[in-house]
Order: C-alpha cells, then structure tokens, then sequence
C-alpha cells in the first residue's frame, strides 16, 4: 500500500444538487434530448424520493443554468431545451464577476480573441459588415459628450460588429462575455483620469487604426493593433507581479 494516497476531505451534497447532477448527466449523455420532457414535478418527487421544495430548488438550479424551463403547473413537466449560446455567455459572466477568474487572466485572454477575431474580420468582412463597423466608431465619436458609461457601450457595439465579421460564433459569445466583464474596469479607468476626454479619444483612435487595417483587408496588421492595444489599454490595471503573460503576448504582437 502506498505510504501517500491523493484523496482529499469530500463535501456533503445536497440532494437538490443530487438531482441536478443526475438530470445533466442524462442530458449530456443524450438519455434526454431538447424538446423531451421531465417528469411532473409530483413524479419527479417520488422517482427521487425528495420533497417538493427540493424538487423545484433543483428545477430552479436546472433552468438557471438554461438545461430546462418550467412552467409552475404545466401537467407535461419541464422541458428540456436546445443548448444556446447565452448558456455560456452567462457562465463566464458568473466566473468573471463572481472573482473565480483574475482580472490578469480575463486581459491575457480578451487580447488573444480581440487579435484573432480581427485577423478573421479582415478577411471575412463584407462591405455592409464593414460600413457597420464605421458607423459604430463614428457613434463611439458622438457618444463622448455623453460620458465613459454611453462611451464604453458604443465602444462594446464597435467590437462586437468586429467579432460577427469574423465569422465564429464561439468568439463572438466569448468576446461579449470578456468584454462586458471588463466594463466597469474600463469605466473605472475612464473617470479616473485626468482628463476623461482625452482617454476616450485616445481608445477612439485606436479603434480607427484597427477600422482602417480591416478596410485594407490587412489580418496581419489588424490583429497586431488589436493586441497591442488591449495591452496598452489594461495592461497598468494588472498588478505588477500578474503581467508576465501579458508581456509574451505583447511580444507576439510586435
């Protein structure tokens, strides 16, 4: 027997989490389908052996998760549903915001999905996807009078238009997640400097440098830009010791 083993103290479970695990795991496993139905909430009750209020705790659980909706007196019971993209948006959100994810390691990664997603729309682009990404900056230009809250959301439109011309849903719903994590740091920032005006103009520029490499259809430039100006951008909120990623990658973008 070996004198060191890995096992490590177990947690109690409670039998709402019980019957969440079971339901998902039938769903992954394909047991439960989208559009198939769950017991009624009194069947589910006896199948578990539970009590009402655990049953409808782990439906709660379930349908906050986007797995399933019930309706309170629907004699079909839950439905299971198709998986959707918000179902991710909404998990990262709560990993980012709920501290599970560092500031660090959210910058680390909004500069490598900001550098490939405009690497692809430079590519993929189309001239309506382009003027729509014109006209967003151009809204971004507007919205400084209005503040760094109307900025930052104008600046949000501008790349989320970038990430649909790049053609990949998945950074798309990455992108919006990252990126509506990180507002209240840009926000923060913003309202913090010296003279706000100027820090908006400055992040208005760089959106124009990055709208001009992606109208030459320049990946390669673009994708560059775009690194080097997150870097730049959120780089000095990082603390000092939580920037080594941030410099590879900075290397990687010269």
């Amino acid at each position: 027997m070996a004198d060191k083993t890995d096992f490590v103290a177990v947690k109690p479970v409670r039998a709402y989490e019980a019957i969440v695990e079971q339901i998902e795991q039938a769903i992954t496993t394909r047991q439960l389908n989208p559009g198939d139905r769950l017991p009624s909430e009194r069947e589910l009750m006896v199948t578990f052996a539970v009590s009402r209020a655990t049953v409808r705790e782990a439906l709660r659980v379930l349908e906050s998760a986007g797995l399933v909706r019930s309706r309170p007196g629907d004699p079909r019971g839950p439905e299971i549903l198709s998986a959707s993209p918000a179902t991710l948006h909404k998990a990262m959100s709560r990993l980012v915001r709920g501290g599970a994810i560092e500031p660090s390691e959210l910058v680390e990664f909004r500069v490598m999905l900001e550098g490939a997603a405009c690497t692809l729309a430079a590519q993929h682009r189309t001239p309506e996807q382009l003027e729509q990404m014109r006209d967003a900056v151009y809204a971004m230009e507007a919205s400084i009078a209005g503040g760094s809250a109307a900025f930052s959301q104008a600046d949000v439109d501008f790349h989320a238009k970038v990430w649909v011309a790049s053609r990949n849903q998945l950074m798309q719903i990455c992108g919006d997640a990252a990126r509506g994590a990180l507002v209240d740091l840009v926000n923060d920032r913003i309202d913090s400097a010296p003279d706000s005006g100027a820090q908006m103009k400055l992040s208005l520029s760089h959106d124009f440098e990055i709208l001009d490499a992606i109208e030459a259809q320049d990946g390669v430039r673009a994708g560059n830009l775009a690194r080097k100006f997150v870097i730049e951008y959120y780089g000095e909120m990082i603390e000092q010791g939580d920037r080594k990623g941030l410099e590879l990658l900075g290397d990687a973008a010269v």
